[in-house]
């Protein structure tokens, strides 16, 4: 996975979301880490990572697991949320405040460098041909289509375009309301650049 630094931009971003929320730097660098643990040779060598990603996350008072129902996701959610380890739902005011990164997509690096100079070239042929507004809705996709996925932008099903609409374009893209007012004709964009249909089209 890509490290971002931990920049002025990255925390500008954390304090429009609230006080004490995770920069995506931090989302990124905990994902990084959650999947070198899971690749770990040894129990010493993931705990490491695992005490590591705890730290943290930890600094921003949130606290990480791994989610195994279903498809394993990484699940960062605010510490006083818990008690004794456990999550108490009645203490949970604001599920916004959680952030869950999917883990399905691969985590070679070569295959992930291939895929994000792929992502990053077709944001840049929608910069030029459409502008900056629609190309930073398109940085975003390719973000997640990256990061979450592992996966070319125009590859991403239905149900994973949508997911980047509901949960990832809000809680972490940052967007302007002007990007926020055509981020979906910035997706159509992105397929016709792509060459291909928009999924469930």
């Amino acid at each position: 996975m890509s490290e971002k630094d931990n920049t002025p931009e990255d925390d500008t971003a954390a304090d429009e979301q609230g006080e004490g929320a995770l920069p995506q730097s931090v989302v990124d660098e905990a994902e990084r880490l959650t999947r070198l643990a899971r690749e770990a040779i040894d129990d010493s060598e993931t705990e490491a990572y695992r005490d590591r990603r705890a730290d943290l996350v930890g600094e921003y008072g949130y606290a990480a697991r791994v989610r195994t129902e279903g498809e394993e996701t990484l699940v960062c959610y605010p510490q006083d949320w818990l008690e004794d380890g456990v999550v108490q739902i009645a203490r949970i005011e604001d599920t916004g405040r959680a952030v869950e990164v999917p883990l399905s997509g691969p985590g070679d690096p070569d295959e992930w460098r291939d895929v994000d100079e792929h992502n990053r070239e077709l944001v840049e042929q929608v910069r030029e041909e459409h502008g900056e507004v629609h190309a930073r809705n398109a940085t975003a996709y390719a973000d997640f289509a990256g990061n979450h996925y592992a996966k070319p932008v125009e590859s991403l099903t239905e149900n994973e375009m949508q997911e980047f609409l509901d949960e990832y374009y809000p809680r972490n893209a940052w967007p302007s309301e002007e990007q926020t007012a055509v981020v979906e004709r910035s997706l159509e964009l992105v397929y016709e650049t792509a060459g291909e249909r928009v999924p469930g089209s």
